[in-house]
Parts: C-alpha cells; structure tokens; sequence
C-alpha cells in the first residue's frame, strides 16, 4: 500500500491543487485566522467596495471541519481526479478551463437573488460530479454500503442524502445547472451537429504553459520547462571556447591534409578519372 506522501505525489495537479486550496482554506478558519464572511459572494461588497477577492475567495471555502466538508474533499479526490485521468486526461488546459467555465456561470447565475449562495463552492463540486455522471452513466457506485447504482444517478442521489441530512440543496440544484450547461456545450451540441465554438481560451494555454504541470495534447502554446522562470538569450556549454578552438585546429589540420596529395587506394572508395598505362608498356 502506498503512504500518503507517495498517494499525494499520484494525483494530477488540477484536482490537487483545488483540493489543498479548499482544505488550507478551512484549516485557516478553523484556526481562526480570517472570518468566512470576508471571502464570502457579496455583490454589494464586490460593486460597492471594490472587494473583488470575494468573486474568487468564495469557490475555495467547503464549509468548517464536518462530515458534509469531508465528503465534499472526497469528491474531489475521487470523481474530479477520475475526470483528469479519464475524459481530461493530457487535456490539463481543457480542465482548468472546465473549472473556470463553471466558475464564471455560477457567478452568473448567482446574480439572481433565489440561486445566490455566500460559498459557490460546493457548487463547483457538485459540477464535477454531474460531468463525471455524464461521462460514465454506466459505472457502478456504491453509496454507504447499501446502495448500488449507475453513475448517471449520482448528483440525484447526493441530492437526496443533502436532503435527508437536512443539508441546503440549493447549491446542489445550481452545480447541476452549470455543469448541464457545460456538458451541452462540449459533447451534446457538437454530437447534435452544432459546431464546436466552446475551445478552451489561448490564454488559458498560456497559464498552464507557464505553471508547468500537467500536459495537453496539440497546445497552441509550448509548456515552460522552467515552471514559471522565463530567460531568453544565447546558451553557452561550459568550456565550450576550448572546444571550438579545439574544432577550429582539427578542421585547419584536415584543410591542410586535403591540400597535399597522398596516395590512395582503389579499394577505398573514391573514383580514379583519367587514362591508364601499364608499367611494362
């Protein structure tokens, strides 16, 4: 069995980054380093104050240390590592993309007084899971141990334990509407024949290029080998003078052997044009 610095090194950089965020974030208000409120959606904050953070502090917050935030963390260990490895596998820009795509249309959606939630991001969770739903219907899960079913029932059956816990499942409903909206947009219109006008943003090429994890298949953009620490100018080998001094004797040493005549044999190789005379003739 692997530990857990190995099992943490395995998962892909997208679901591990998201992952940490949202437990160091609640560590921290466990803690009580900051009050939730102040990372919280606040329009009136965002527009009246010019306290911008809040349009992405609120995506990291899963609630304090509780059963609902552990199976929230598990979720993303799980289904949103299963969609990195799978449908987004070497896609690692096509995922931050996803992940931004649903970030920008629960923020839309959260404009509307009734769908407004202060923490949008048990929302983007549930959006991993109705995509994961969609892209295995036919996986078999197992809920607590009593329950079997397909995949394609899962956000339905997380809703209804939301429900029966007593849990608010407005967020759920939402993440399900953004991660509908995002499917639609990838794989049912363009199966419907629709183009395909929902490409993943050069500049999100360009953020994942200079991140330097992950990889992506046919990316307009080459990943920085640096991770992060561009230099541009000429490259020099070490010693290198001596060396192309060293070249420089060696090929004026071959300029003057060319330049002398040497005998040469008919086997090595090189063609003899002329006439030929016999000794004896």
């Amino acid at each position: 069995m692997s530990t857990p610095a190995e099992y943490y090194r395995s998962l892909p950089p997208v679901s591990k980054a998201y992952g940490v965020a949202c437990l160091m974030t609640t560590a921290a208000f466990y803690l009580q380093f900051y009050d939730a409120w102040n990372i919280a959606l606040d329009y009136g904050s965002v527009f009246k104050r010019l306290q911008v953070w809040r349009l992405i502090t609120n995506f990291f917050f899963l609630g304090p240390f509780s059963f609902p935030f552990a199976i929230r963390l598990i979720i993303i260990a799980k289904y949103g590592v299963s969609l990195e490895r799978g449908p987004f596998d070497n896609r690692t820009a096509d995922y931050v993309w996803m992940f931004i795509f649903g970030a920008l249309s629960l923020l839309v959606i959260a404009a509307v007084p009734f769908f407004w939630y202060p923490f949008m991001g048990i929302s983007l969770v549930f959006m991993l899971v109705y995509v994961w739903s969609r892209e295995f219907p036919n996986a078999r899960i197992n809920i607590y141990g009593v329950v079997s079913l397909k995949g394609f029932y899962l956000p339905w059956a997380l809703l209804a334990l939301d429900l029966i816990f007593g849990d608010p499942i407005k967020p759920d409903i939402v993440g399900m509407i953004a991660g509908h909206l995002y499917y639609f947009l990838t794989v049912l219109h363009p199966l419907a024949g629709g183009k395909f006008r929902f490409k993943t943003p050069l500049w999100v090429h360009k953020i994942v290029a200079y991140w330097g994890e992950g990889t992506q298949i046919n990316a307009p953009v080459q990943s920085n080998p640096s991770a992060g620490i561009v230099f541009k100018g000429r490259s020099h080998r070490l010693g290198g003078t001596q060396t192309t001094t060293r070249r420089t004797a060696e090929q004026t040493e071959g300029n003057d052997s060319a330049s002398c005549p040497q005998p040469q044999n008919q086997g090595d190789g090189i063609a003899f044009r002329g006439k030929s005379y016999r000794l004896d003739g």
